[in-house]
């Protein structure tokens, strides 16, 4: 790459990853010498931004927060309104751009200086949404925190509750973060236990970076959200339903789709649904909301929750008693 301000451009793009790089894998990205990447190097720092190098077989380089804000094509205002944006998609889960939001929120906070800091946390710490989310909150610092031990795979010592409000101390080697709906979890090696474990983010506290990297493990999955899933499972009572469903699976498949859901066709106006759930609640309200006839043939428990849920709805509809 001959040009030298697109070069410098595509450097820093890289370097706003949240993760230390290895020269020479800067210079194979780049195409380019590591001579030239140690003098892009300096002409990004005589631009003002502050770009960290480490020595050693591991070491390599990162972009730090420093002094003042670099010259990026945003104001501090900008820089404000972007970071308290993505803290609160982080926050609150908005569909589909959580994990996107937490690599983004890490990119932005990692350059902005202490002063533009203190603002954004000052903002989210005063603002407060008109719908709230009553379960547990998810710290969007932990979050930021977590992505970087991620992108780094460097190990963490934190806090973590157990199920039961138990608290012990962990090493984790982070794997990845998956993101279920309002909940957040953290797939990674517990050291300590030497296997592989999830973690709900919510229950962890005093996170310690060791600044120790380590070599990738393969998970023992094809990705960490199966992997998750398979976990829970072993972990939560799971309630297998078997419905047959008197509407056609055309106007099904759209209410119903989804992963632990199957769907087969038995005629021209009905269908046969099998699904999974960890609660009889859920699962009750899901079919009820489907707004067809329908014919439960397990499991026993949702039968007798659905006639409970019956019992209760013709009482609330009929008059008082005199």
């Amino acid at each position: 790459m001959s040009d030298t301000p697109a070069r410098l451009l595509g450097l820093l793009s890289l370097l706003q990853t949240p993760r230390e790089w290895p020269g020479s894998e800067l210079a194979t990205r780049l195409g380019v010498s590591l001579r030239t990447i140690r003098r892009d190097v300096e002409r990004l720092r005589d631009l003002g931004y502050p770009v960290q190098a480490t020595m050693g077989a591991i070491g390599g380089y990162r972009l730090v927060a420093g002094k003042a804000m670099p010259p990026l094509l945003l104001d501090d205002d900008e820089a404000v309104a972007i970071a308290v944006g993505l803290r609160t998609a982080a926050g609150h889960a908005v569909a589909g751009i959580e994990e996107a939001s937490v690599r983004a929120l890490t990119k932005i906070e990692q350059v902005l200086p202490s002063r533009l800091r203190h603002r954004v946390s000052a903002l989210g710490a005063a603002t407060e949404p008109l719908l709230t989310w009553q379960g547990p909150t998810v710290d969007p610092e932990h979050l930021s925190a977590l992505a970087c031990a991620v992108n780094n795979r460097e190990q963490l010592r934190f806090i973590y509750r157990r199920r039961d409000g138990l608290e012990a101390e962990r090493l984790v080697e982070p794997y990845k973060l998956v993101s279920a709906g309002r909940r957040w979890y953290l797939v990674g090696y517990d050291n300590d236990r030497d296997n592989w474990r999830i973690f709900r983010v919510d229950r962890i506290t005093d996170l310690w970076p060791t600044r120790i990297r380590v070599a990738a493990r393969q998970l023992p999955a094809s990705d960490a959200a199966s992997f998750m899933t398979e976990k829970l499972l072993e972990l939560t009572p799971v309630y297998r339903a078997v419905i047959t469903l008197h509407a056609p699976i055309e106007r099904m498949a759209g209410p119903l789709g989804g992963a632990g859901v199957d769907l087969e066709p038995i005629d021209a106006t009905s269908c046969r649904l099998r699904s999974n759930a960890d609660t009889l609640d859920w699962l009750a309200w899901r079919l009820l909301t489907l707004g067809c006839d329908m014919e439960v043939h397990e499991p026993p428990e949702l039968i007798a929750h659905l006639r409970q849920i019956d019992s209760r709805a013709t009482r609330a509809a009929s008059p008082s008693a005199a």
